[in-house]
């Protein structure tokens, strides 16, 4: 029986290590960003970034959790999603999001891409298609094209290219915390367990 309660708590040991302040995380459910990147939030404040794609079936799957999971947030924890570039193929619903967001449209709409996209099967990716959608959505089309063709867009979607490859991104969805760490499902071993990581790693750069 002795034996039994060792080997078991060894194990809670282990899988808990990670959680310790200075622990090593060669095993940990997340990358240590190196060097950290640069925020864009007011001092005191924590920056949670969902890198995403709107064609990833894995951003749709999560969606419904993140999306529960950031309503409850605290006050200085500030969640943002950012589009991630990976290749030209990825470009057009990136450039989609940010027209939607410079109508302010994000929140009503986002998820309702997404299901459009992967519950439904329609295919966004031409700007015509997704102008069409959106107008079926009671947005503006006029403005709407005039936002996906600015040169505001065009910035944000260069700025996007280069977070995506300044953090160490396998793949999306994925989470980073502050610019310093960063989980993925693959990472923390699902959607729950990434944000319970996320979770862990708000409190550590809360306390400090």
């Amino acid at each position: 029986m002795n034996r039994i309660k060792s080997a078991l708590l060894l194990g809670l040991m282990s899988a808990s290590l990670w959680m310790l302040p200075g622990a090593a995380n060669a095993q940990a459910p997340y990358i240590t960003v190196t060097p950290a990147q640069h925020t864009e939030v007011a001092p005191g404040k924590i920056e949670v970034l969902e890198f995403f794609w709107y064609g990833c079936p894995h951003c749709f799957e999560l969606e419904p959790e993140l999306a529960a999971w950031a309503k409850k947030l605290p006050a200085h924890v500030v969640f943002k999603r950012q589009p991630a570039i990976f290749s030209d193929r990825w470009e057009p619903l990136a450039k989609a999001y940010f027209a939607l967001e410079a109508l302010g449209e994000v929140e009503r709409l986002h998820g309702a891409l997404l299901n459009t996209i992967h519950a439904e099967g329609r295919d966004l990716n031409a700007p015509e298609a997704f102008f069409a959608w959106a107008a079926a959505q009671g947005v503006d089309a006029n403005k709407l094209k005039t936002a996906y063709q600015s040169f505001s867009v065009f910035s944000k979607v260069a700025k996007a290219r280069q977070l995506s490859k300044a953090y160490p991104l396998k793949g999306v969805p994925a989470l980073v915390i502050n610019g310093k760490y960063l989980s993925s499902p693959s990472d923390a071993g699902g959607y729950v367990p990434l944000l319970r990581v996320a979770d862990q790693l708000i409190a550590r750069e809360s306390k400090r």
